[in-house]
């Protein structure tokens, strides 16, 4: 059991910068692993014969070896910042206990034994048991906290010494598995055969819904490199083509877009800010996805999926990222005490222009993958289970009301903002109680004229259908998708926005941005 007096001089920031320390060390090996790779794919063309197998097979053994020293080294960050986190949740509990102490009538000693004077009231009296009792839980979980940080980093020195990677079994889990199936199969491995498919299969566990977030993020931050690489490449063949004709020169664009993604990302995987990022899917296909957790979504009592709307992709993920992490921070200075994890889901096919943005094709085929997102989350939580929310802004909320509506969510709450409509005319068709559903929609947001005119229109209004359905209306209550959730005949609940546009919701000041985090930790707007 941790002391009253070193609980209370701990200083979680310390053990932050602590497992900060690790991310260059660990990126540095990550590069060299895959320059080392590259030489020994270099040589194949040019050298053949006994001894240049030997040497590709030298070559690939080192290059494996930094690349597990890497993924060690990503373990070791975890475990620092994990424990970190746990320290300040329990100092914010003891210092809250503490607070409590009125100016007489309760003696609070140096080593954080609490009493009530003689003679003082039943109500006093009370306060005294509640503040040991908060004391004593706050030097609870931060022994707990201590003890698994301590056994944690004693199994990975052992494992090192005794073997750290072994291969697993032949079988793997098919495309596309359900997250039971995931989470059933990685149960049956040893430690030693999860980090061997770590570093020599990271695009199947990063990808697979149903595998714990610390594996995935060991395995994706392990992809990073080779995704900045390919894309980099990619440029300089397409560059090397010049005069570019329009399409190549949009596609060099579009390429450029995905490069300063990715370099945001890394950012924020190696930044040292609190709470720690997590990276639970990448991908640089297309316009390129990402999954960033802020926070473990594992070890949180609270775990937020945000989903972006229309525009989002990899290049355009710094914006989306400083959205997750206003509500991440509000949620920590509302309640410091409950650990908080905000995910960032840009893992679909948002729309690129107005006119997809008007149909509802992109939001219907992202219902499957959000719906096994959420199911994973369940299955890899440890302890009881965390209070989960999703939230959608824009064309994101049509893309959680199809998914919930077609597939079901694990949810014990669904957020709007900013909302076209949702799929659905009224909130009990989401497949969650109407009232804990909740939306918002600022008055000088945009999307309020987004009312359906197709049947003033009709078929022969072709291409001019988006734009008439964007400036001219019918009903109130009725947007694209259905009935406006913030409307009150919509079944759900509503909360309060500034006018701050379409995008405005997560503005410092904004009556919104606390609705959310209260709703995040399972209260009310």
């Amino acid at each position: 059991m941790m002391r009253y007096a070193e609980l209370w001089a701990a200083r979680p920031s310390a053990w932050d910068c602590a497992a900060a320390a690790w991310r260059p060390v660990t990126a540095l090996l990550r590069r060299r692993a895959a320059e080392v790779t590259g030489v020994a794919a270099g040589l194949a063309p040019d050298w053949t014969g006994a001894a240049a197998g030997a040497a590709r097979d030298g070559i690939g053994r080192t290059g494996r070896d930094l690349a597990g020293t890497a993924s060690l080294g990503i373990e070791v960050d975890q475990i620092l910042a994990e424990y970190a986190s746990r320290l300040a949740a329990a100092k914010a509990r003891l210092t809250a206990a503490v607070s409590r102490q009125p100016a007489t009538g309760i003696h609070l000693d140096r080593d954080g034994g609490v009493r009530a004077e003689p003679g003082a009231d039943p109500p006093t009296r009370r306060l005294a048991a509640e503040m040991a009792a908060g004391i004593g839980a706050a030097l609870a979980l931060a022994g707990a906290a201590d003890r698994e940080a301590a056994a944690r980093l004693a199994a990975l020195t052992t494992a090192i010494a005794d073997g750290w990677s072994t291969p697993p079994p032949s079988y793997r889990p098919p495309p596309g598995a359900s997250p039971q199936l995931a989470r059933l199969w990685w149960d049956g491995l040893s430690a030693a055969q999860r980090r061997w498919l770590v570093n020599h299969e990271p695009e199947l566990v990063g990808g697979l819904d149903g595998i714990p977030a610390d594996a995935r993020d060991q395995a994706n931050r392990l992809l990073l490199d080779a995704h900045r690489r390919r894309l980099l490449e990619q440029r300089l063949r397409l560059s090397a083509q010049a005069p570019l004709d329009p399409l190549e020169t949009a596609a060099l664009l579009r390429l450029d877009a995905r490069i300063r993604g990715l370099a945001s990302v890394a950012d924020r995987l190696g930044d040292d800010a609190a709470p720690r990022a997590y990276l639970l899917g990448l991908a640089t296909a297309g316009d390129g996805r990402a999954v960033v957790a802020l926070g473990n979504p594992d070890r949180a009592a609270n775990v937020v999926t945000y989903v972006p709307g229309m525009t989002s992709e990899l290049g355009s993920i710094d914006r989306e990222l400083t959205r997750a992490e206003r509500l991440a921070v509000r949620c920590a200075e509302l309640e410091p005490a409950t650990g908080t994890s905000v995910l960032l889901w840009l893992d679909y096919d948002a729309p690129d222009f107005l006119g997809e943005g008007t149909r509802d094709a992109h939001a219907t085929a992202a219902g499957p993958a959000l719906h096994r997102f959420q199911e994973g989350l369940r299955l890899t939580h440890e302890g009881p289970p965390a209070h989960q929310t999703v939230l959608g802004h824009s064309y994101g909320s049509l893309v959680v009301g199809a998914a919930a509506r077609d597939h079901g969510l694990a949810a014990d709450a669904l957020v709007f903002v900013g909302s076209p409509g949702v799929g659905v005319d009224h909130a009990a068709a989401l497949r969650i109680e109407p009232d804990r559903v909740f939306s918002a929609l600022a008055a000088d947001d945009a999307v309020r004229h987004a009312r359906p005119v197709r049947d003033l229109v009709g078929a022969a209004g072709g291409p001019l259908v988006p734009l008439a359905e964007a400036w001219l209306g019918q009903r109130e209550d009725r947007l694209w998708f259905g009935r406006n959730p913030a409307d009150p005949d919509f079944g759900g609940q509503t909360f309060a926005s500034t006018p701050d546009g379409h995008s405005g919701y997560w503005n410092a000041g904004n009556p919104a941005l606390d609705a959310m985090a209260r709703i995040a930790l399972g209260g009310r707007p």
